[in-house]
């Protein structure tokens, strides 16, 4: 079988030289009430954090992901991709990139906040495991938009297991992560 990738990225530990990039992203992903500098440069020097950035081949930024492991469970922070680059399977591999984490880790549960409107971050994470256990009210300041509180099973369950591993393969055929 023949791997068709439309699409190749590297995968790597966010530094703070990468901040001023990942800011833009923020900014255009996020608005007036995004993260701030400093708010990255804090959490680079957070024991529990874990922020990643998926670079084109010329070493772009065009996505990052963060993190907090506490324990045995792993809190995704903040995820975002630079809009031109939406829908070409970057967030999906920065999901696995995080996973792969956890499994490193022995984090057996992951969580997250997500907007109810954002439809296609919700179908991602429902094909990863996600379910959604509540809702956090008014959780947005820009339009007190509701977020959904989404939970994984344990990681290391063989349905979950099973399930990573065929989606990691089949992003295969759409993406090349390095």
């Amino acid at each position: 079988m023949s791997v068709n990738t439309s699409f190749e990225i590297y995968i790597s530990q966010m530094k703070t030289d990468d901040i001023d990039e990942v800011i833009q992203i923020e900014a255009e992903s996020y608005g007036k009430h995004h993260w701030s500098k400093s708010s990255f440069y804090d959490e680079m020097n957070n024991n529990l954090a874990k922020y990643y950035c998926a670079k084109t081949v010329e070493g772009k930024i065009v996505a990052y992901a963060g993190t907090w492991n506490i324990l045995d469970e792993g809190h995704i922070t903040t995820i975002a991709v630079k809009p031109n680059y939406r829908r070409k399977h970057i967030g999906e591999a920065l999901i696995i990139k995080i996973l792969e984490n956890c499994y490193e880790n022995k984090i057996k549960y992951l969580t997250l906040e997500v907007r109810e409107s954002n439809i296609p971050a919700i179908e991602l994470y429902h094909k990863y495991g996600f379910s959604s256990l509540g809702t956090r009210k008014g959780y947005y300041q820009d339009n007190n938009e509701n977020a959904l509180i989404m939970w994984t099973e344990n990681i290391f369950y063989d349905k979950f297991k099973s399930r990573f591993i065929n989606n990691k393969e089949n992003l295969k055929q759409h993406i090349e992560i390095k």
